[in-house]
């Protein structure tokens, strides 16, 4: 997701997330390449076993539970890759958090190459070492299952014809081979058993019908309960959900194609998607929890009222979704507090301002009632890297932990699923400059300003400095 748009016309993507990745498909060429017969494409590089169990994997006793906490998404680079020493840097800080950080991988894309590159011959090998990575420091493993490989798209099978553009990646699969999807999925289930929790698809991309302009979400779903059912015959304790919508809003003034609620000083939210939402939630096989993101900015990139007030949208949305999903736990799989630029690059503000309206931004997908959420990880390759959670794995001093997995480390460890949050005071002309959320063991103070304040928060005076994000012990 970069700055997301309803219209395919003029949605933006993560090129950058993606570069890399063709890297991989190239090499496949230098390979000795072994073509089947019938023109079926080059199966160098592939084994049709893939559903044999990578590794050693552990597998948690007992049924999981369908609410993981809170973590991030592994995108094109990650610390699977890289010297050494700093590798180790990024595996130990992770594991060293007393519970494990619950970190996602797609199956295509962000990192993994193409898993199915001819029907029935599978290439798992950037993913199983995405996997290695998350076994090794601890985490909680999920798979969001999505993209889909080019022959189930319309595209040529082959290791070596895998098309890594924009255009072909958010290529939905063709109906026909709806199926045989839900085959991959199953497969990765089987080779990954570790893994108790799985994501269908990502943002309906593909799914968007130009002629009657709005989400074809009759074929997502469709889609969705054939990936719910193969899923559930591998492992009926498997935990499954979706539909992974991107919640736009639009200006607050806006009143065509708009939404009655949820609505707010942030904006209104376009009704195709609520639609789209019901359509699947009316429809679905099934669901053990749902998952939606989205920006507290608005379609147009506006910040409204301002950027601390603007998270407040992640408090509306989550109740209008609670709201009609009853129990199912929610998560957010992206959240967005900062616009980005063409690149989707986000370096205007100062890391402790991002850190500062981030912080909001969890706190208010708190009140909405979310108990998990994944920050989707900005990293690159060169020594700047602004929102990064660890330096570059590439530099020789690289793996060192930054405020941002900082904060998201401490989140998860003080507000994990189960926490039960408690009010907190603070001095009447304090109330506009902070933000706060409590549970009885801590407390998370935010100021909103860019200057030092002196404020009174659950009974003790507290000097902070310009967008200081501080934990208090109770």
């Amino acid at each position: 997701m970069g700055r997301h748009e309803w219209n395919s016309t003029a949605r933006r993507w993560r090129l950058t997330a993606l570069l890399g990745v063709g890297l991989t498909a190239l090499a496949l060429v230098i390979t000795l390449v072994n073509t089947l017969p019938g023109g079926r494409g080059s199966t160098a590089g592939t084994t049709p076993d893939g559903d044999k169990v990578h590794g050693t994997p552990v597998v948690p006793p007992g049924a999981p539970e369908p609410q993981v906490g809170w973590g991030f998404t592994h995108t094109q680079y990650s610390a699977d890759e890289g010297g050494e020493r700093a590798v180790e840097r990024v595996r130990a800080e992770l594991a060293d958090q007393g519970r494990p950080v619950p970190q996602i991988q797609h199956i295509m894309g962000w990192g993994a190459g193409n898993p199915e590159p001819v029907k029935g011959r599978y290439d798992f090998s950037a993913m199983d070492r995405r996997m290695d990575f998350v076994r090794a420091s601890e985490g909680t493993p999920v798979v969001t299952l999505c993209c889909a490989p080019d022959w189930m798209k319309g595209g040529e099978p082959g290791a070596d014809n895998t098309d890594w553009s924009q255009q072909s990646l958010e290529t939905a699969p063709e109906r026909a081979h709806y199926k045989d999807f839900a085959k991959l999925a199953a497969t990765v289930a089987k080779r990954y058993p570790d893994v108790r929790h799985f994501v269908v698809w990502n943002e309906f991309k593909g799914f968007w019908n130009d002629e009657q302009g709005r989400w074809d979400y009759e074929g997502y779903t469709e889609l969705y309960n054939l990936v719910y059912k193969e899923l559930k015959k591998v492992d009926e304790d498997i935990m499954v959900g979706g539909p992974y919508l991107v919640m736009n809003s639009v200006d607050p003034r806006q009143t065509e194609g708009v939404a009655k609620e949820p609505k707010g000083p942030w904006g209104r939210m376009d009704q195709r998607i609520l639609d789209a939402f019901d359509h699947w939630n009316k429809h679905k096989a099934g669901a053990d929890f749902v998952v939606v993101d989205g920006s507290s900015y608005t379609a147009d990139d506006e910040l409204i009222p301002d950027e601390f007030k603007a998270t407040e949208k992640f408090t509306d949305v989550g109740k209008w979704v609670r709201e009609r999903t009853g129990d199912l736990p929610l998560w957010w799989a992206e959240y967005y507090v900062e616009p980005g630029d063409s690149q989707d690059n986000r370096d205007d503000w100062s890391e402790a301002h991002r850190v500062a309206v981030q912080a909001s931004g969890l706190m208010a997908m708190v009140r909405g009632g979310a108990t998990s959420g994944f920050y989707w990880n900005p990293q690159k390759r060169g020594k700047k890297c602004a929102g990064c959670l660890w330096t570059s794995t590439e530099l020789p001093d690289g793996g060192a932990e930054l405020p941002m997995l900082e904060l998201i480390e401490r989140f998860g460890k003080e507000f994990g699923p189960g926490t039960t949050y408690e009010k907190v005071s603070v001095a009447v002309d304090d109330r506009s400059d902070v933000r706060v959320l409590a549970d009885d063991e801590a407390v998370l103070v935010v100021n909103t300003l860019d200057r030092r304040i002196s404020a009174k928060v659950d009974g003790r005076r507290l000097d902070m400095a310009g967008y200081e994000v501080k934990w208090l012990e109770r």
